[in-house]
């Protein structure tokens, strides 16, 4: 007792030192980031007139318009190729400098920008909300927790995962030690989609910059506006911290701009739809880059007869609507458990009929707008499909206070039972507020089901037992599994964001997304150094001796043999060739005469 009593103080001074020091706020200096152009105060003002966009496209120019009330809210340049590419050449000048910036500078970066957005959360989820439709609640959810987590998360573990990490040298390798360097990999590209505009700029920002790269983010044309805000608030925290300029840029334009891009840069990271994502893959081979896919889900959305079933009707309703169903890790496709569907289906259709969607921040709305024009028209083809094929319309929600310029920008929350795969809609991304909902009788019918789409992105599974949710999700061919619940994965940031399949392949978030920016060098060297090094032994040096293959032979034997009497029978006769050939000077001679006879 006499030895741990000691050791005890000292635990307990340590624990509350750290404690005390958890008190203390850290020093983080506030930035200044001018938003007076982007807020809507409610004035007139000269360029705020109803947009009513082209079908064709102006490739001069990205034009913005808030797709809940089509108020215009401006344009911004396509960047051509050479512009594009001297961007780029900025970005890897200022990379240069920052590869070389050390972990506190890096986190303190990290610092000011999670401080700026909990003071002006209601900012950016104003901006987001006017830029793609949104609710303001469902821009906290997808924008402002996601964002946070991740700043966190890279707050607390990044410099861990991005320091050496030393791995077992082997047998053969005894005297040397053995790690993997995370060095940056330049300029990270990224090319990035619409319906979370803040957080899809931040997320491989924050990613790149902190493992030392620059990045050069191409923002979709339909959330562009908010993009060019978003980029002040990553360069006010950068010049906070004495970081060169243009390591971040935020680039518009469209597919000519994304192209340049991906042929200047070091590794691509794409955000959107498979037929993009293979264009991209085809163009990343001329230039033999790494590219990270992430092209969307059919996610399916499991519930088994034993849930509480008011509960996880709650849940399903979040699921399909967050966003207005823009969302990519969203549940597209609703199994339930025969026993219990005319009872889920019903509480659903319940919650379901008390959602209306409106001009998110004109009035106490659920739900918000579609974003991308004539997208609605796609969503109500696919439920038509459906019903053609025997799908029946449980349910829609209730639309609000429409201007009659916005009125094709909104889509009802729509429920359909008697689903099955033979529709377009249980196959194809709807990306929507669609809720089908489908029969199993068994789980083995439905794993198979789940199965049945080229997209693998995720999946939710709901059971009583947790056993048997574990088990189901585990036969479903995709990249993340929520058991009794929905898409939490992506709040654990520690985990990697990810699908198999049509949904794309690479991991961005976590550890793998961290390590994914970054160049993976293999390093070996003595452990004892000077004193123990790496020599060749006798038998096999140039001129190899006439035993050479006999002593590698033994060589192996002794290192990787079956059991130890084998392997120290091994030994001796290694040590015995050694030895040997050590006292035969003229061996290196002899072996040569051989060889020209």
């Amino acid at each position: 007792m006499a030895f741990w009593w000691p050791l005890l103080v000292l635990g307990f001074a340590y624990a509350l030192c750290r404690f005390l020091l958890m008190l203390i706020p850290p020093n983080v200096p506030s930035i200044d980031v001018d938003a007076s152009d982007v807020l809507d105060d409610g004035k007139a003002k000269e360029n705020c007139f109803i947009y009513i966009p082209s079908r064709g496209r102006t490739l001069e120019k990205v034009q913005c318009y808030e797709p809940a009330t089509m108020k215009y809210l401006g344009y911004f340049p396509a960047l051509k190729p050479d512009e594009v590419r001297e961007r780029v050449a900025q970005a890897r000048k200022a990379q240069k400098i920052w590869a070389r910036s050390s972990f506190k500078q890096r986190r303190q970066f990290l610092r000011i920008l999670l401080k700026y957005i909990i003071e002006h959360q209601e900012l950016i989820c104003e901006i987001s909300s006017r830029d793609t439709g949104k609710t303001m609640v469902d821009a906290s959810l997808g924008e402002i927790m996601t964002t946070c987590e991740k700043i966190t998360w890279l707050l607390s573990e990044g410099e861990r995962w991005l320091k050496p990490e030393y791995r077992s040298s082997g047998w053969s390798m005894l005297h040397k030690t053995a790690k993997v360097e995370f060095h940056p990999l330049g300029v990270i590209g990224a090319i990035v989609s619409w319906n979370y505009p803040f957080h899809n700029i931040f997320n491989p920002m924050l990613a790149a910059v902190f493992s030392g790269n620059g990045v050069v983010i191409k923002v979709s044309e339909h959330a562009s506006w908010s993009g060019c805000f978003y980029l002040r608030i990553i360069q006010a925290a950068l010049v906070a911290v004495g970081a060169p300029d243009n390591l971040v840029d935020v680039i518009t334009g469209f597919a000519e701009t994304g192209e340049a891009l991906v042929s200047s840069v070091d590794k691509v990271i794409f955000v959107g739809s498979p037929g993009v994502g293979k264009t991209i893959m085809r163009n990343a081979s001329d230039t033999l880059i790494p590219v990270t896919l992430e092209l969307g889900g059919k996610d399916a959305f499991i519930v088994c007869e034993d849930v509480d079933v008011s509960h996880v009707a709650q849940i399903a309703v979040r699921a399909a609507l967050q966003s207005s169903g823009q969302n990519c890790a969203g549940a597209e496709r609703f199994y339930v458990h025969r026993g219990i569907y005319s009872k889920f289906v019903a509480e659903v259709v319940r919650i379901v009929k008390s959602v209306s969607a409106g001009p998110p921040l004109s009035g106490k709305y659920d739900m918000g707008a579609i974003c991308m024009q004539e997208h609605s028209e796609k969503l109500q083809n696919l439920v038509n499909d459906a019903m053609d094929k025997g799908a029946e319309l449980a349910c829609r929600g209730s639309f609000g206070n429409l201007g009659g310029d916005a009125v094709d920008q909104f889509f009802p929350p729509t429920v359909l039972v008697n689903v099955d795969h033979t529709m377009q809609l249980m196959q194809e991304e709807a990306f929507g507020p669609i809720l089908p909902i489908m029969k199993f009788s068994s789980d083995e019918e439905v794993v198979k089901l789940a199965n049945d789409s080229r997209y693998g992105l995720g999946c939710a599974v709901f059971s009583g037992s947790k056993r048997r949710a574990k088990e189901i999700a585990s036969q479903i061919h995709c990249g993340m599994a929520a058991i009794n619940d929905f898409a939490s994965n992506y709040m654990c940031q520690s985990l990697p964001f990810g699908g198999v399949k049509d949904s794309g392949f690479g991991r961005f978030a976590g550890v793998e997304g961290l390590r994914a920016c970054c160049l993976m060098k293999s390093v070996v060297e003595d452990r004892w150094w000077p004193f123990i090094k790496t020599k060749i032994p006798k038998p096999i040096q140039y001129p190899v001796a006439e035993n050479g293959f006999e002593f590698q032979e033994y060589l192996v034997e002794a290192l990787y043999g079956m059991n130890v009497w084998d392997r120290l029978r091994a030994l001796i006769n290694v040590l015995k060739m050694l030895t040997e050939q050590n006292t035969i000077p003229s061996s290196s001679s002899s072996s040569m005469k051989r060889r020209s006879d």
